[in-house]
């Protein structure tokens, strides 16, 4: 009887991958051109963040996830740290947090408002430093509440384990007349040959577009290649929308947000299972991970371990988070000066000059020609008004000294008529 390879059924077997349209992406973002090995973009149900290049320090812009098109380049930005952001992570209990690394050694939290940032932010809620050097990577805990991990190039080892015992050696390299490698594992009686190939220089690589995706299962082969998507556009990084904030009804089980840097464009790719009927797939959306937290920080740091809150996608996510995120309180040093309060009723900024210097020089050189443009044409109008004043107050002038001369007239002309009227009375007594 011949032998006949098993078929296996998936229900992910036919998945595609779906680009939208180009009225559904993100234009214009300076995408950074950093060489650090991070994917330099985060999303949430609420928000999409990209690490952004910028000179003089780092910054990163935060976007509504429904505010599609090409994005203005004056877009506030969060700018705060001295060095390039690295790294950018949301949290998962609180989709208005997020926390970000530099080369600054420094970790920050920031609280993005409900509607998006209105100007360019700079004073985080929270300044974390514990390394001497610059931070690569930052992650919140999946399960407790306030938890954030952090790894940096302090040349510091937590654990070294040293002790161990060699049973026998595991590969055993060595070379025979050709350039092959030979391999032998162990004490098995198995031996791997493998071509090496040398690196061509003439023809480096360009970077890579596609998308492969694998099922892990619980029986052999546990890992099992379903697809590839392919795109001729090399990608910089991939942010991936928590499962809360998929498209249900579409059937939509990832959606990815891809980093072309080239073309400074965002692309939102979704990975959707073919299915004819248009009722929720609980087959495909099992309990997932929710938005409440299953520890707080106090009880994981007294050594209690609990798995996530799950949650089910059926009625979609239409839930608020019911926990509220407390800022430490900054006090503000009032300035008195003569019994004048110089804080009360000062008016919001609508830009921040200290931070367009930082982020970027050109650009705040750029504002303040503008800015004095703006002064100037103030100056012009300023002018006009008062040379427009002057005038009617010549009217006015003119108006009253003809007022004043018909006044001074009419007086004379009745002082005339007495006279003359003074005199004929005394003629004709004079002649009787």
């Amino acid at each position: 009887m011949s032998w006949r390879p098993t078929y296996r059924s998936s229900k992910f077997r036919n998945v595609y991958g779906k680009v939208a349209n180009r009225e559904h992406c993100f234009e214009g973002i300076p995408i950074t051109k950093n060489v650090h090995d991070n994917h330099f973009c985060a999303v949430n149900a609420r928000f999409l963040a990209i690490v952004t290049e910028s000179a003089g320090g780092g910054s990163f812009v935060v976007i509504p996830v429904t505010q599609f098109g090409r994005i203005d380049p004056h877009y506030p930005k969060v700018c705060g740290h001295q060095g390039n952001v690295l790294d950018i992570k949301w949290n998962p209990f609180h989709e208005n947090i997020i926390a970000s690394c530099s080369e600054d050694s420094s970790v920050r939290i920031w609280e993005i408002p409900d509607g998006g940032l209105r100007r360019n932010l700079t004073e985080s809620v929270l300044e974390l430093y514990g390394h001497s050097r610059r931070v690569g990577l930052i992650e919140w805990h999946p399960t407790t509440s306030g938890i954030l991990f952090s790894a940096g190039y302090d040349y510091k080892v937590i654990q070294s384990f040293k002790t161990f015992i060699t049973i026998f050696e595991i590969v055993i390299i060595s070379h025979i007349i050709t350039f092959d490698r030979v391999l032998s594992l162990g004490e098995h009686e198995r031996l791997l040959s493998k071509t090496l190939k040398h690196f061509n220089k003439s023809q480096p690589q360009t970077g890579d577009g596609n998308i492969r995706y694998y099922e892990i299962t619980l029986e052999k082969p546990y890992l099992q290649y379903l697809m590839e998507f392919r795109s001729p556009a090399p990608q910089k990084g991939l942010g991936v929308m928590p499962k809360h904030g998929l498209d249900v009804g579409a059937c939509e089980v990832f959606r990815f947000y891809k980093l072309v840097t080239l073309k400074g464009l965002i692309e939102p790719i979704s990975m959707i299972v073919p299915r004819r009927s248009e009722t929720y797939q609980e087959d495909i959306y099992p309990m997932t991970p929710g938005t409440e937290p299953a520890l707080s920080a106090d009880e994981w740091l007294s050594g209690i371990n609990r798995g996530p809150v799950l949650m089910s996608l059926k009625e979609g996510y239409n839930r608020a988070n019911k926990l509220v995120f407390k800022a430490p309180v900054k006090d503000k040093k009032g300035g008195v000066v003569n019994g004048i309060d110089l804080l009360e009723n000062v008016p919001p900024r609508t830009e921040n000059e200290v931070c367009l210097y930082v982020c970027n020089p050109v650009l705040y050189a750029l504002q303040l020609l503008r800015m004095f443009f703006r002064q100037q044409e103030e100056l012009r109008r300023l002018k006009d008004e008062v040379t427009q004043k002057d005038i009617k107050i010549r009217q006015l002038e003119l108006e009253l000294n003809n007022i004043r001369n018909k006044n001074v007239r009419k007086r004379t002309f009745n002082d005339l008529k007495n006279e003359t009227q003074k005199l004929l009375h005394f003629l004709i007594l004079k002649v009787e």
